[in-house]
């Protein structure tokens, strides 16, 4: 029987990992508690209060509120049957404390999942009993007898150094440790499983067993006979014999979106369900599974490179799919390189997990965003282990000439700058938390005590109630900030152009506002610290907005990722005249003043124009326009009804969508509706 526990524990050994690794940036100070033993503890009081909950809201035992709690779970990683084998070894002394009243706190010293050290201060979440702790603890004690399964906790053994998973937890560790996929066949950093640093993380590998197949290379021979970077385009067309990745991607200039982050940027996310009885269902715990094995992080979902859409309602759409939006070439080019407790110090312990070729791959776009563990730990004295300024230069200074020696010419690197974490305190400290709503009982402020106390909160610095403290950190953060921008505005390297923006808070806040909410609904309400998707997601919006750089090198990038036509040959400047005229500009440089006059004079164009300017209402709601004819007809805008009496002989209309797929935007029946147009009219005399 005690194999088999060791064996089950399998389940909650993906969650162990997670929590070592997680926000809390490791450090060697040895007055701390043990990680493992505080995130236990923290582990402990949470599943305890949510069983004393569970039997308060479905007016049940004790008894029946650990199986329900055991029926939520899943079957898969063996989370069910470990949950069941708990109780079996804890269930009964867990009945006669909480039938005592004795609250969270006092269950997990009196089982020894939590301990007070000699010399340590009693670290607790809820108010203390009205007797004394001393007291209340020894008559526990006297309460339950001692868990045959405590001599092995205490025992000082390791899960991992059982044969049968020594292997899989090295390789698991190396995973985390490297930011590398858990499963790559081919050993290319990309892989065909989601999680374990698989394809949630960076763009699904579509071979993996040939190397040199990965997303964001350049094609291997246009992808004549297979598809190399994985975009999904490969083959000839038989009506032209032109290869279809020539024909939909050449001059389209594909980019990719590497994200170097923490777990802000790994969206760090535990979800309020598991913990708020009143909202707990079977359906609360599905994603549990994939949770563990993703380091409790969604980078699925993240404001860089999440390419699934949002969950919380959010227009915005991240970095990636802005990318893919613009240009579907793009397809599966993204990677984030973030890592729980990352910061400037670490980074080049996995930055080598970065894939990217100087030769072989497209440029790419890499956002460095270690926005927070340069100021935070969870040390009792936060302050002597922040990061100084002249550090954080050498740091980033590496990582850069890192970048520069593997980034393909005409990438661009983005420094995100720290943001000021007194919004923490200031706007959540007298909140309850999700813990704490059912009975009042539980304030973000007494979370951040606990945290505090156990010397495992992600940033002691911002969530303490010592206002001085607070301004320490804000004031450092800001230090760090100005040598980031700096570093950016004086830095010159040869592969990438190299660009600072503020890490804009108050912006967003002022965003969310107008839409109605709250500032406090931009945080992760378990942990009370990290960004949430909201949050990540408008971050990486005001982005696309900044007025941080007045340059052009600025304004062509952000235009880039927006969507914004790009105006770089004849064929295209004949293209971003139209479209400025439709956006109520003029052509400007971008095309002699004929072009311009030979645009406006286009019947159909005149009709986009009056319809854009509204002068004339919109015929249709539909995405493609106006009504263009009968039936399914109409569902066709009436300039492509023209097209084939105007088509010039021998052009393909697959070639006049190539080119206008690659410069759409968010007008998207405009664009196509006037690239159509004009494209089957007048490409053929700047193709030549």
């Amino acid at each position: 029987m005690q194999s088999l526990w060791k064996i089950l524990t399998v389940a909650p050994l993906f969650l162990l990992l997670s929590l070592q690794s997680s926000a809390s940036p490791a450090n060697d100070d040895q007055s701390r508690p043990s990680l493992s033993n505080a995130h236990t503890c923290v582990g402990c009081v949470l599943v305890v209060s949510v069983i004393e909950q569970l039997a308060q809201v479905h007016n049940s035992t004790v008894q029946a509120s650990m199986e329900r709690l055991c029926s939520y779970l899943p079957e898969k990683l063996f989370l069910k049957t470990t949950c069941y084998l708990v109780i079996d070894k804890f269930g009964s002394d867990i009945i006669k404390l909480l039938s005592a009243d004795m609250n969270a706190d006092v269950v997990c010293h009196t089982l020894e999942f939590c301990k007070q050290n000699t010399g340590q201060p009693l670290c607790h979440l809820y108010p203390l009993p009205k007797e004394t702790w001393k007291f209340t603890l020894q008559k526990a004690r006297q309460i339950v007898k001692k868990s045959p399964i405590l001599k092995y906790s205490r025992s000082g053994s390791d899960i991992c150094s059982l044969p049968v998973l020594a292997k899989i937890c090295q390789k698991i560790k190396l995973a985390i440790e490297q930011s590398v996929p858990f499963k790559d066949v081919d050993s290319d950093k990309y892989s065909v499983f989601p999680t374990l640093r698989g394809y949630h993380w960076r763009g699904r590998d579509c071979n993996d067993s040939d190397e040199s197949v990965y997303p964001g290379r350049r094609p291997n021979n246009w992808d004549v006979h297979q598809d190399s970077n994985c975009n999904g385009i490969w083959g000839v067309d038989p009506k032209d014999g032109v290869p279809y990745e020539k024909k939909f991607c050449e001059g389209s200039q594909p980019r990719g979106i590497i994200l170097l982050g923490d777990s802000a940027g790994a969206h760090f996310h535990i979800s309020p369900e598991w913990i708020t009885v009143s909202q707990m269902s079977l359906n609360s715990f599905i994603n549990l599974p994939t949770a563990l094995t993703n380091e409790l992080d969604w980078p699925q979902l993240s404001g860089a490179t999440g390419f699934l859409d949002s969950t919380v309602g959010i227009k915005e759409k991240s970095i990636y799919l802005r990318l893919w939006k613009r240009n579907h070439c793009n397809h599966r080019d993204y990677q984030n390189i973030s890592r729980n407790g990352a910061s400037s110090r670490n980074l080049k312990k996995f930055i080598e997990s970065l894939s990217r070729n100087k030769t072989l791959d497209y440029p790419t776009i890499v956002i460095y965003a270690m926005i927070g563990n340069d100021v935070c730990s969870g040390k009792s004295d936060p302050v002597p282990a922040m990061t100084t300024p002249e550090k954080l230069y050498s740091n980033v200074m590496q990582t850069l000439k890192h970048l520069n020696s593997h980034l393909p010419n005409g990438s661009h690197v983005i420094l995100y700058g720290l943001p000021d974490g007194t919004f923490l305190w200031d706007n959540l400290h007298n909140r309850y938390h999700p813990l704490g709503q059912l009975n009042k009982d539980v304030t973000y402020a007494q979370l951040y005590s606990f945290l505090n106390c156990l010397q495992v909160s992600p940033c002691h610095g911002w969530m303490s109630s010592n206002k001085t403290l607070r301004t320490l950190t804000s004031e450092r953060a800001e230090q760090l900030s100005n040598t980031l921008k700096k570093i950016a505005a004086s830095e010159k390297f040869t592969n990438f152009n190299l660009f600072y923006m503020d890490f804009a808070f108050h912006e967003i806040i002022q965003e969310w506002q107008k839409r109605g909410g709250q500032p406090w609904q931009l945080i992760e309400p378990v942990d009370g610290f990290h960004p949430n998707e909201r949050n990540s997601i408008l971050l990486k919006g005001i982005l696309m907005t900044s007025q941080t750089l007045d340059n052009q090198e600025w304004t062509q990038l952000t235009s880039w990722i927006k969507g914004n036509l790009t105006c770089d040959s004849r064929t295209r400047e004949w293209l971003c005249c139209c479209w400025r005229i439709i956006s109520g500009k003029r052509c400007s440089s971008s095309g002699p003043k004929s072009w311009e006059r030979r645009i406006r004079s286009t019947p159909r164009l005149n009709r986009c124009l009056e319809t854009k300017a509204g002068t004339e209402p919109l015929r249709s709601t539909h995405p493609w326009g106006a009504q263009g004819g009968r039936g399914l007809g109409k569902l066709i805008p009436q300039t492509l009804w023209g097209l084939p009496r105007h088509r010039p002989k021998g052009l393909f209309f697959s070639s006049i969508f190539a080119k206008c797929l690659s410069l759409n935007e968010e007008h998207i029946w405009t664009t196509v509706q006037c690239c159509v147009l004009l494209g089957s009219v007048t490409l053929p005399l700047f193709l030549k």
